[in-house]
């Protein structure tokens, strides 16, 4: 059973540096963009599972569920996948980019994401970061 993982440091996603966006953009057409669209767009019907019982990917716009998670909770999934986040076997195609990806190129992708969307969900989305720095 894969160990649970339990982040202490903080995660700022930085969706303004234009320097960050260019590299996040770069990464994520790179490594991301076969799944989840090169307009993030996710796939067809990606809110129904697939007859093998996983699930599409997501959009990473703001039509998806992306903006939903905290800076933190992004950043862990990308790095470790979601089984090591939970500590128990889930059924997905989400690979985990700790062997992949620098910490700072998994941030760059993130950036990127939050930076297309617009202003009242970035808003949104710093208010969930908000929260979740609070506890």
């Amino acid at each position: 059973m894969p160990e649970k993982i339990v982040a202490k440091a903080a995660v700022t996603l930085n969706p303004y540096n234009k320097e960050t966006i260019l590299l996040g953009k770069s990464v994520y057409i790179q490594n991301c963009a076969s799944c989840h669209g090169t307009k993030l767009e996710g796939q067809k019907d990606w809110m129904s599972r697939l007859p093998d019982g996983l699930m599409p990917a997501p959009p990473h716009d703001e039509t998806g569920h992306t903006w939903h998670h905290s800076d933190k909770y992004l950043f862990m999934i990308t790095k470790y996948g979601i089984e090591e986040i939970i500590g128990q076997k889930y059924p997905n195609n989400m690979p985990a980019y700790k062997n992949i990806l620098s910490d700072k190129e998994i941030i760059s992708v993130l950036s990127y994401i939050k930076s297309t969307w617009p202003n009242k969900v970035i808003k949104i989305h710093d208010q969930i970061n908000d929260r979740e720095k609070s506890k």
